[in-house]
């Protein structure tokens, strides 16, 4: 049994150190001074070299086998996970770290009805309850206010960036699901590899950073954010249940609201804070595969309790 406690209380440790690092990412991105195109491309070659070197040192290229259809999907899961990146740091600058990041959670509810889509799964009405209350909260973040938008808003396009991202996040995640036999740790290297080549011809190498702290935010990204950071995340995929890498993943956005806070000193309106929360609260019901009733139930009986 200690053993048991050991093993989960280090998974619990390295997803919690995975999702403090996703949270920095933002601030990392915005202090590179580049444009997401040459955000990636460095994140993607920084972030391949140190995978490579750590996949060579665990052997781990000595049972990979592909298929031709397991490399169109690598190929395809890459695209979107490359574009993903691209589409999510260009909201950044557009609309902020912390908005940005929370319309990004969405994306388990675009995984759930592409699945629904092209996999048969089954919609249940939890689901399509816990989708409308995440909507809901996305359309408070985007206009608290309920005034209408003009086509140019630079806020506007900042949110729609950031759920094309989650968008794009959703169809990586489908088509990584549908590889089985393959290290995750190789799936990120090829996936990066392949945005090397993706973004050499869209990088602009005529806009390098200037000074040693932006090239040291792109080193860190490359290093940290995706090497590091990977490596911790499959490592608690591993240990952990389910419903624990459901609830550890919301410290992502929190910690991504608190940079924006404390670098940029970005707050969230009581109206947009709210849309937050119900977004919060929807994907960790959600990804708990939780029902409505069952929640409100328990919270009526809670309330009995204390008035006991």
């Amino acid at each position: 049994m200690k053993i048991s406690q050991d093993f989960l209380r280090n998974g619990r440790m390295e997803m919690i150190a995975a999702m403090v690092l996703s949270g920095t990412i933002g601030f990392f991105v915005l202090e590179s001074g580049q444009q997401p195109f040459n955000v990636v491309f460095f994140r993607c070659l920084i972030g391949a070299g140190c995978l490579l070197v750590y996949c060579l040192m665990r052997g781990f290229f000595k049972d990979f086998h592909p298929s031709i259809k397991d490399l169109m999907l690598l190929g395809l899961g890459g695209v979107a996970l490359v574009l993903n990146w691209v589409a999510l740091f260009a909201s950044y600058s557009r609309a902020s770290i912390g908005i940005s990041t929370v319309i990004y959670h969405v994306q388990p509810f675009f995984v759930f009805f592409a699945g629904a889509l092209f996999f048969g799964e089954r919609i249940t009405l939890s689901r399509v309850f816990w989708l409308a209350l995440a909507f809901g909260g996305a359309l408070l973040i985007i206009n608290p206010s309920g005034t209408e938008f003009t086509l140019d808003s630079n806020y506007l396009t900042g949110c729609g960036l950031a759920l094309l991202a989650a968008l794009l996040y959703a169809v990586a995640t489908i088509v990584t699901k549908r590889l089985k036999g393959i290290r995750p740790h190789l799936i990120a290297l090829l996936q990066m590899s392949l945005g090397i080549l993706m973004l050499l011809p869209l990088a602009n190498f005529q806009t390098l950073p200037v000074n040693s702290m932006q090239w040291g935010s792109l080193v860190t990204l490359g290093v940290v954010h995706s090497c590091l950071m990977y490596i911790l995340m499959y490592s608690a995929f591993q240990k952990l249940p389910a419903s624990g890498i459901a609830v550890l993943s919301f410290i992502y956005p929190a910690v991504a609201m608190l940079v924006d806070f404390l670098a940029y000193g970005r707050t969230l309106t009581p109206l947009q804070l709210g849309g937050a929360v119900l977004i919060l609260i929807a994907g960790a019901s959600n990804n708990l595969n939780l029902s409505p009733t069952a929640l409100f139930a328990r919270n009526r009986s809670l309330d009995k309790l204390n008035q006991k």
